[in-house]
C-alpha cells in the first residue's frame, strides 16, 4: 500500500481503526445518516455476527440501511469484496445500487470510492477492493468470490431462489464473511423464511413493523388496512413485516411466540413453576424452565447427565429462584415423567423428603397418556393438550395486543426456543383428534428435538381434578 498516494492510505487506516466494529458511528459521522432504533440495532448485530436477517413492512428505510452498510464495509475493511444482489435487475440497479450512489455522493468518503453502474471500488485498488452488483438469476453469478473480508447483501431476499441462496451460503467460508438478508416476508418457504424460523438460531433476526417507523405514511398504512383488512396477508406482509399466515399444519404461529419473546412482564404470585424436560439421547438437552406468574425466565440447559445430577440442577434452580424472589412460598416441579424422566421424578421426591422441603411438590407428566377428561375428545394425548394450553395463552396475549392492551406473557428471547415452539406441526387423527408431530419426525425434517419448548410447556401444566401430592398420580 506504500506505493499508493499517502492521503488515501492515511484516510483508510484512520477509517478502519475508528469504525471497524461501529457502523452506527460511521453512518452518523461519514454519511450524515441518522439511523432509526432498528437500524442501529441491526448495524451493530452485523458488526458482531456473521449473519443478520431483517423482515419488514414497506417504507421503513431498508434500502438506505443497506446502502450505509455497503459503504461502511468498503471503507472499514482491508481489501474487501461486497456482493449486492436482488431478484430483479430493476430492484438491484434502479433501487439499491442507485441508493448507494446517492449516499456516497453526499458522504465524506466520496473521494475514496469510485461508483460505476456495476461496480464501486477503492481508488487505486480496483481489482481487489470493491463492491459489485449481481442479479440473482443463476447460482454461478454468486460463485467465485473469496476474500478474508466479504459481505453479501441480499435485497428482497424472499424472492431469491434457494439454489442461488445455497450458492451464497457456500461461498461464505472466511472468518470475516458476513451475510445480510433483507426484504418483505412474502413466502413461507426458502432460506429467508428459514432464517426467521427453523434456522433462526444461526442468525440475528429483526422484524420491522411499518406502523412503528417514522419514515412511513400513516395514511397509506390505514388505506391498506381499510382495503384489505387488518389480518389479511397483504397487510401482514406490507405493514406488519409478518410472513403470510402460518402453514395449516403449524401448531403455534411465529408471531405469537415472537410477541411474548419481546415482552417485559412483572412476575406475580407466590409459586415458582419449574418445567423439566429430561434429555433422552444424542444431542438432546435437559432443560429447566422457571416460571413465576406469566413470566418465563431464562432457560437452564444442560448436556445429558444421570438422574442424580439432573435432580441436583432442578433443586439448585429452585433454591436460587427462592433466594432471588422472597415473595415465593412454594415450588411446583413438572417433570416429563416418561422414559428417563421417571428416575428424575423419583429422586426429586426423595430429596424433598430428606431435606424437609414441605412446600415443594413434584408433578409427573406423561405426555403420551390420556388427556384430562375435559379435553379427551379434542386431543390425542396429554402432551398435545399441554401444548394447546400454551398456544391458547399466547393467542389470547396476541389478541389483547391487537386491541391495544398491554402484553401479559413473557418468554425468554431464545432463538432455539422460538424455533422449536413454532416449527412443530400437527395432524388430525382418524378419530378427529389433534395430535402433535412426533419428535422423531421433527428430526427427520432436520429440526432439533423440541426440548426447550417442551420445558416451557411443562412449566404451564396445571393439575386438574387432583390434589397436590408428592406421590406420583396415576393417569398422567
Amino acid at each position: 500500500m506504500s506505493a499508493k498516494p499517502y492521503n488515501v492510505v492515511a484516510d483508510l487506516v484512520s477509517l478502519i481503526d475508528l469504525y471497524w466494529d461501529d457502523p452506527v458511528a460511521f453512518a452518523e459521522d461519514m454519511l450524515d445518516f441518522d439511523p432509526d432504533d432498528w437500524q442501529r440495532a441491526a448495524m451493530m448485530d452485523l458488526a458482531q455476527h456473521p449473519r443478520v436477517s431483517i423482515r419488514s413492512g414497506q417504507g421503513v428505510g431498508k434500502t438506505a440501511f443497506e446502502a450505509s452498510i455497503v459503504i461502511w464495509f468498503l471503507c472499514c475493511r482491508p481489501n474487501p469484496k461486497v456482493v449486492c444482489t436482488a431478484p430483479t435487475r430493476q430492484q438491484l440497479h434502479d433501487v439499491l445500487w442507485a441508493e448507494i450512489a446517492k449516499w456516497l455522493e453526499r458522504s465524506k468518503v466520496k473521494n475514496l470510492l469510485k461508483w460505476t453502474k456495476t461496480k464501486i471500488y477503492m481508488t487505486g485498488y480496483e481489482e481487489r477492493w470493491f463492491a459489485t452488483a449481481r442479479t440473482a438469476t443463476k447460482p454461478e453469478n454468486m460463485q467465485g468470490f473469496h476474500e478474508d473480508h466479504m459481505l453479501f447483501v441480499v435485497d428482497e431476499a424472499s424472492g431469491v431462489a434457494d439454489p442461488i441462496m445455497e450458492a451464497i451460503l457456500g461461498t461464505l467460508s472466511g472468518e470475516d464473511n458476513k451475510l445480510l438478508l433483507c426484504g418483505n416476508p412474502t413466502r413461507t418457504s426458502g432460506v429467508f423464511f428459514d432464517s426467521h424460523n427453523r434456522d433462526r438460531s444461526r442468525y440475528k433476526t429483526h422484524k420491522v413493523d411499518s406502523r412503528e417507523s417514522k419514515r412511513t405514511s400513516r395514511d397509506n398504512i390505514q388505506m391498506l388496512i381499510d382495503k384489505y383488512g387488518p389480518e389479511s396477508d397483504v397487510v401482514r406482509v406490507r405493514v406488519y413485516g409478518e410472513f403470510p399466515k402460518a402453514e395449516a399444519d403449524a401448531f403455534i404461529a411465529l408471531e405469537l411466540a415472537e410477541l411474548a419473546a419481546g415482552a417485559n412482564v412483572i412476575p406475580t404470585g407466590d409459586t415458582l413453576h419449574l418445567g423439566v424436560d429430561v434429555a433422552r439421547f444424542g444431542d438432546d438437552e435437559t432443560v429447566i424452565a422457571p416460571r413465576i406468574g406469566m413470566k418465563v425466565f431464562d432457560l437452564r440447559c444442560h448436556s445429558k447427565q444421570d438422574t442424580m445430577v439432573t435432580a441436583g440442577w432442578v433443586v439448585a434452580t429452585g433454591r436460587e429462584m427462592l433466594k432471588t424472589f422472597p415473595q415465593l412460598r412454594s415450588v411446583e416441579i413438572k417433570v416429563d415423567d416418561s422414559g428417563v424422566g421417571g428416575g428424575v421424578t423419583d429422586r426429586l421426591n426423595e430429596v424433598i423428603r430428606e431435606e424437609g422441603l414441605f412446600d415443594w411438590r413434584v408433578i409427573p407428566v406423561n405426555n403420551g397418556s390420556r388427556p384430562t377428561d375435559d379435553e379427551a375428545e379434542h386431543y390425542e394425548n396429554r402432551g398435545t393438550e399441554a401444548w394447546a394450553a400454551v398456544r391458547d395463552v399466547l393467542q389470547d396475549n396476541f389478541s389483547k395486543h391487537l386491541q391495544g392492551e398491554a402484553v401479559s406473557v413473557e418468554l425468554p428471547n431464545d432463538e432455539r426456543l422460538i424455533t422449536q415452539l413454532t416449527q412443530r406441526k400437527f395432524r388430525m387423527t382418524s378419530k378427529g383428534k389433534i395430535a402433535l408431530e412426533r419428535k422423531e419426525d421433527m428430526k427427520k425434517r432436520g429440526l432439533d428435538s423440541p426440548d426447550r419448548a417442551d420445558a416451557v410447556v411443562l412449566s404451564f401444566v396445571t393439575e386438574r381434578k387432583m390434589q397436590y401430592t408428592n406421590i406420583r398420580p396415576t393417569g398422567w
